[in-house]
């Protein structure tokens, strides 16, 4: 037996033996020291995100969607690297663009689907829509359909944390635009006198709506405005989720054991208008064929492959899998009950409120 290992070692090359030597060689770079198979899971995590949020956008077109819809289309990156430096127990507080969020959190695809379509196995109960995820037991605080609306509570949640002793950490992403109202600049300013375990993170795709930052923040490197409040801030490639993922990893340990705030500036493309029903016309051609040229999706791909972290076949394997993941929540979703009018006031306050009014608009005033 030890002959036949020493002979295997000196194969020619077309043999198993010689492949493992060839794979071995190429993994080399920034993706040598990640474990393959926890590589080749993002890459579906990311896959899958883009093929729901493609399949959001056809309901939603269908008129199967209702209400507002805002797509994490190029941001998979961000989103699953973010998450990925996250333990299960830590609070996320997101925006309105949360759909990529939710499932990275770990919640099932079939209800956060049913949610957008507004039925009563989504993760609200249907009444929230795509705006407003929120699933208390994957520590996913909402979805917030107010610019900011989302910050001052996740700073609140960090003075929870930090009141009773805990170790949990409050992750609070939020788009550029977010950085230019003043609870930002409050909720930072008391993060920073309080030492609350917090990470805020900005996901800069360039555009508030249809306004570039460049046009509306005197600072577009947002990540500076850390500094106004001797706060820690940095920026990361957005589009690249090994970067993402550590530097979020290094803020995110950083807040859990010294207690200090950070903010985090991810760059990333936004692939289409701002919500689903935006053309985009604002946008020039080559921004659009930059936004395309930087997709996230198909430089991990090729990423893993040059490194051998995953061959032809199996990427393909992952990709159909997630489309069958994006597929099965919407059957999920189709065939899941509308909530009954009689429910619409059930979860207006966390507990009951004498004399709390139950008037439908068609409802007399008076009777």
């Amino acid at each position: 037996m030890r002959v036949a290992a020493r002979t295997s070692t000196r194969t020619p090359a077309g043999t198993r033996a010689g492949t493992r030597a060839r794979t071995s060689r190429k993994k080399a770079g920034p993706l040598a020291a990640e474990d393959p198979e926890v590589l080749r899971d993002w890459f579906r995590q990311m896959v899958l995100v883009r093929r729901f949020e493609e399949r959001a956008a056809q309901g939603y077109t269908r008129a199967e969607i209702g209400g507002y819809c805002h797509l994490n289309l190029g941001e998979e990156a961000t989103v699953v690297g973010l998450l990925a430096a996250m333990r299960p127990d830590d609070y996320l507080f997101t925006n309105y663009r949360e759909h990529g969020y939710a499932i990275a959190k770990g919640i099932e695809p079939g209800r956060v689907m049913a949610e957008l379509y507004g039925r009563t196995t989504g993760t609200s109960k249907g009444w929230g829509g795509s705006m407003h995820l929120f699933d208390a037991e994957a520590r996913l605080l909402g979805g917030y359909g107010i610019v900011g609306g989302q910050v001052p509570l996740a700073t609140g949640a960090a003075l929870a944390i930090d009141y009773r002793g805990s170790d949990e950490v409050v992750v609070c992403q939020m788009g550029d635009g977010t950085t230019n109202i003043g609870a930002f600049h409050e909720a930072l300013n008391i993060a920073a006198l309080w030492n609350l375990p917090i990470v805020y993170v900005v996901v800069n795709n360039g555009l508030g709506m249809g306004t570039t930052v460049e046009r509306s923040s005197a600072e577009p490197e947002l990540y500076k405005r850390a500094a106004a409040y001797r706060m820690h801030g940095e920026r990361v490639d957005g589009n690249d989720v090994l970067a993402v993922r550590d530097a979020a990893r290094r803020l995110v340990e950083r807040a859990r054991t010294e207690g200090k705030p950070a903010l985090l500036e991810s760059v990333s493309s936004r692939l289409k208008g701002h919500s689903v029903v935006d053309p985009a016309r604002y946008r020039t051609s080559s921004d659009v064929e930059g936004a395309r040229a930087a997709d996230p999706i198909a430089r991990f791909r090729a990423a893993l492959l040059a490194a051998g972290a995953a061959d032809e076949e199996a990427l393909t394997a992952l990709e159909e899998r997630a489309k069958t993941e994006a597929d099965e929540a919407v059957a999920f979703a189709a065939a899941s009950p509308h909530p009954d009018v009689s429910t619409l006031f059930d979860h207006t306050y966390a507990t009951p409120v004498a004399n709390e009014s139950r008037r439908l608009p068609a409802d007399a005033l008076y009777r």
